[in-house]
Parts: structure tokens; sequence; C-alpha cells
């Protein structure tokens, strides 16, 4: 895997781990249609000084995956989603192994984004990052909630974005 698609999967954990954004970045998903490795794509080119996207640049993201995202990452979804509804005891295990696989699918669909991405400026300042994460994200989310997740880049900022490797 390469150097930012490794770091695009580290900031997606650390963001999807804090207080809210897990249940935001679901909400966006099942409630308005949006696909969550979009919205952190949005966030992370944001933070890690790739700039801003324009409605060009994110349509172009958006079909660089929506075949992946459509034909594997949702069937896999839907699969693991079956596989706890139908709440049998013995099935733990194929749904533990179910999530393992839409992970993977994801966390492909997310090098996918990365080949779409400029590289990054260190030279931009934090406060800068964050307005473009910020930008970033109202761009593909619209007026649809997401406090969790600002809060969360604007925590992040504070620490400078740092990112626990791993």
């Amino acid at each position: 895997m390469s150097d930012a698609a490794a770091e695009f999967w580290r900031f997606s954990l650390a963001i999807y781990a804090r207080p809210g954004v897990a249940s935001a970045c679901l909400m966006l998903q099942d409630e308005h249609g949006r696909d969550v490795n979009l919205v952190l794509y949005c966030c992370w080119l944001g933070i890690s000084g790739r700039g801003r996207l324009d409605h060009d640049s994110l349509a172009v993201a958006d079909r660089a995956i929506a075949g992946w995202r459509h034909d594997v990452v949702e069937k896999f979804r839907a699969a693991r989603r079956a596989i706890k509804a139908a709440a049998l005891p013995e099935s733990d295990g194929l749904y533990a192994k179910a999530k393992g696989v839409e992970l993977e699918a994801e966390r492909l669909l997310q090098r996918r984004l990365v080949e779409q991405a400029l590289p990054a400026n260190g030279a931009a300042a934090a406060a800068q990052r964050l307005a473009d994460a910020l930008a970033n994200l109202a761009l593909y989310i619209g007026d649809a909630p997401a406090v969790a997740i600002r809060d969360a880049l604007a925590a992040m900022a504070a620490n400078d974005f740092q990112v626990a490797a791993g």
C-alpha cells in the first residue's frame, strides 16, 4: 500500500473512533445517501495539505469508486447487516468475518480515492488545512448535519492533525 493510502487509512480509523463520528458518518450514509469513505476523503484531503475539492474533482473521485462501491462494498455491507439481523447465536463468527471483509473492501476503495489526490503541501498552515477540510466536507454533504465530524476535525487541528501510526 502506498504511503498516502496508509496515511488515509490511519486518518480514517482515528477520526472514526472519535466521539460521535461513527454515528454521524452512518447517518450521512443511511439517511442522506453519502459515502462514508468520500466523507473521510474530503476531510483527509484538507488536513493532509492536499487542498480543496471543486465539484468536478469530487465527481471524478466519486466516479473512480462508484463501481467498486456498488458491486463490492455495498454487497458486503448488505450481507453483514443480514447476518446481524438474523441474530443467530451461531452466526457471531460469520458476522465478524463479514465485517472484516467489508472493511478490507473499503480499504481498497480508499486506495482508489488516493489515486485522485494531489500531493500534500507540507507548508500549509494548520488553520488553512482545517478550513480546506471543512470546505471539502461541506461541498460533499451540503447542509446535512455533521457536527461531530466538524468537532473531531477541530480537535485534531488543535493537535496539529497528529494521527497515530499503525
